[in-house]
């Protein structure tokens, strides 16, 4: 077990090495100048296409705009914003937040042209479905030669979509709130040598049958529940961070300056290994975000809409709302209330303490409420993304099988540890990122042509 676990957190140190840094902070770069900043003109217009101002019920797809957007930042914005930000800091420093965010913006390009593409090559399915995401483009965009490359992405996403680091911070966070505080949590269980809790079990179970009683209905019954729980849930967040960075109001400058200065020297934790802090950065923008990782064009490929440019505008939203938002009040929060210093905490623990910290006695309620939206909308979300992948190497009629996959694997995550686990869904995004970014960067000139014509007409008709 043990010789399992190093080699699952040794490739994922391995694979998340400079050439895949290069590949996808590189190929946003790319993105960025190719397109000419031309996604960074239309935020406006992205607005409008959200609004549902353009929308035809008319056009193939399952879902609407604002739904698909709901899907995405369900998925992303979730315990990558609140863990992986606490864990960010911890293993890179402040500076690591600097990175998350040169990530987020060249996320921008890339997102607006993995889920234009999303939508320019769906494929069909016997009963007329049309169904999107990178394995969908590869096929249908670069041939029969390049299909190992799109089962690539699709095995991978059995992996990185599975809910076992949203289920093992959510049970962290209620074994420190609430179950070892009132005194539970202290008898255990062994499997193979190992203790575990009954009450990270129990935990698991519950979790189970939340989860099951949504993702078994469908696309639609997700879209549902994620468009009412995003809004509500990135308010409550938005609320309480405003309020411990109201009360230090004065120290929040000297913390954008702690994270731009450390960005460059890295003297906080890694000695001055300005590469390594980068690493750290894009890994944990990637896991929050997801540009380039492939799993949001999934989402966006089953919008309601004929007009790839539309949905590529609506999805570069996400990078903008999940990052340079929402990652950026969870770092300022960590680093004002100074918890990064002051204890050895990681993951969502060191959120919750500096939540504890900013509101003695119910400040780690308040994170408890927040995490229990952020986890559970990236637990229906990403069960969505699993099935598509299993869709694509099994076929449509068998799709529903990975959701029981799916759902027994909630408990494993529930009592299992958090360095293997994080390092299991790292890897497998990384892995996805290659296969997501190559068709992207090889197909741009399709989305450019498209995006040029668009905006032809737009101002035609305007």
């Amino acid at each position: 077990m043990e010789l399992l676990e190093a080699l699952i957190v040794n490739f994922s140190n391995w694979i998340w090495g400079m050439p895949l840094l290069i590949l996808l902070l590189g190929g946003g770069l790319f993105l960025t100048v190719y397109s000419k900043f031309l996604p960074f003109k239309y935020f406006g217009h992205a607005i409008n296409v959200l609004r549902g101002k353009y929308d035809n019920p008319n056009e193939k797809g399952e879902i609407n705009h604002y739904q698909a957007l709901s899907t995405q930042l369900a998925s992303t914005v979730g315990m990558g914003n609140i863990a992986g930000v606490a864990i960010a800091i911890a293993t890179g420093g402040p500076g690591a937040i600097f990175w998350m965010w040169v990530s987020a913006f060249l996320g921008i390009s890339t997102k607006f042209f993995t889920c234009s593409l999303a939508i320019m090559y769906r494929s069909k399915d016997k009963d007329g479905q049309v169904h999107g995401g990178p394995m969908h483009v590869i096929k249908e965009g670069l041939g029969k030669k390049w299909l190992p490359m799109a089962y690539l992405f699709s095995i991978m996403g059995l992996i990185g979509c599975l809910p076992i680091f949203q289920t093992n911070q959510l049970t962290q966070v209620i074994r420190d709130v609430v179950v070892i505080p009132n005194g539970m949590g202290n008898t255990y269980f062994e499997i193979l040598d190992t203790s575990y809790r009954y009450s990270d079990l129990y935990t698991g179970l519950i979790l189970t049958l939340i989860v099951s009683a949504v993702i078994f209905g469908g696309l639609k019954r997700i879209a549902n529940v994620a468009s009412k729980m995003v809004p509500a849930m990135i308010v409550v967040y938005f609320v309480a961070v405003m309020i411990i960075l109201l009360n230090n109001l004065g120290e929040i400058p000297q913390m954008f300056v702690l994270i731009i200065t450390d960005a460059f020297t890295g003297n906080a934790v890694l000695g001055g290994a300005v590469g390594a802090i980068i690493i750290t950065g894009a890994r944990r923008a990637a896991f929050s975000n997801e540009a380039g990782i492939g799993t949001a064009p999934i989402a966006h490929g089953a919008a309601k809409t004929d007009e790839p440019i539309r949905e590529g505008l609506v999805g570069m939203l996400g990078p903008a709302i999940d990052t340079l938002v929402v990652c950026t009040l969870t770092a300022l929060a960590i680093l004002i209330t100074n918890v990064w210093q002051t204890t050895d905490a990681d993951g969502v623990t060191l959120t919750s303490n500096a939540f504890e910290s900013a509101f003695p006695g119910f400040g780690s309620y308040i994170l408890l409420l927040c995490i229990l939206f952020f986890a559970s909308s990236s637990l229906f979300s990403f069960s969505w993304y699993g099935s598509r992948c299993f869709a694509f190497i099994a076929g449509e009629d068998k799709k529903h099988y990975y959701n029981y996959i799916y759902v027994a694997t909630i408990i494993f995550g529930a009592v299992s540890s958090l360095t293997t686990i994080f390092s299991l869904i790292d890897g497998a995004f990384a892995v996805m990122a290659i296969p997501t970014m190559v068709s992207t960067i090889y197909l741009a000139p399709k989305v450019k042509k498209a995006a040029t014509e668009y905006f032809k007409k737009l101002k035609q008709a305007g």
